[in-house]
């Protein structure tokens, strides 16, 4: 029986300690963000399939840290991101230059109803703050910046991301998952990326990779639709990735 108890207590140990398997209980801060009245109502609207307080929660975001929010669109993370880091914290709503005249709008609400998110605009493979960052975070957007038209060195923009970081930094990825193999040939028709692909391209650029989380993982999606099929629309298979700057 003690072999049996001790075996069972390495093994809690071995998958505790393992990136790619640990995870983090949401925190009262970021639960207080999610059930923060302010909030849009579409957007709540979109909590159940979106986990927000699990993603945060695997993020590890912490009152006082400054966070680049690219591409936020209306801001869904980007409230939620205010509000953990609070007053003494900062948050960046990255806007690229070639969506700027649709996007700014956008952002620059954000910056009036947030005293602590502030717009940026700039390429997206020439990135640059006025501070280290402690997380970069970039939701269902990776796999636009293989599309030719965005005229994006993905090469580039990984290295800049890593400069942005402070040592010890994060950089957190969704995206929706192409079928094995696909590797970024789906990301205009289906608006999906290979997650072993877009990993080889992030690690490639001197992350470590520090684990995932399944939290919108659909693993019904069989990755042959369009991601904005109404079939499929809100509950394709994700894959969620945290990269770590090493130091």
């Amino acid at each position: 029986m003690k072999s049996a108890l001790l075996a069972a207590a390495l093994s809690a140990l071995m998958l505790a300690g393992s990136p790619a398997l640990a995870q983090t209980a949401p925190s009262s801060l970021v639960q207080s963000a999610v059930a923060d009245t302010l909030r849009p109502a579409d957007e709540v609207a979109r909590d159940p399939l979106r986990h927000p307080a699990e993603i945060l929660a695997f993020a590890q975001l912490q009152p006082g840290q400054r966070v680049a929010d690219i591409r936020p669109g209306a801001g869904y993370f980007t409230r939620l991101f205010a509000r953990v880091v609070g007053e003494g914290g900062h948050v960046y709503a990255f806007v690229p230059n070639k969506t700027a005249e649709r996007e700014n709008p956008r952002a620059d609400a954000l910056v009036s109803a947030y005293p602590n998110v502030s717009r940026v605009n700039g390429d997206l493979d020439a990135m640059t703050f006025d501070q280290p960052l402690d997380l970069v975070f970039m939701s269902q957007e990776y796999h636009d910046f293989h599309i030719p038209r965005f005229g994006v060195d993905v090469t580039r923009m990984n290295a800049d991301i890593f400069k942005a970081l402070k040592p010890g930094g994060l950089f957190v990825v969704i995206d929706h998952q192409a079928a094995p193999g696909a590797g970024n040939t789906a990301v205009e028709t289906l608006h999906r990326i290979e997650g072993a692909l877009l990993r080889k391209e992030v690690e490639a650029a001197g992350f470590v990779f520090d684990g995932e989380t399944a939290a919108v993982a659909n693993p019904a999606d069989d990755h042959t639709v369009n991601v904005f099929d109404e079939a499929i629309r809100g509950k394709t298979d994700q894959f969620v990735y945290r990269f770590k700057k090493p130091g």
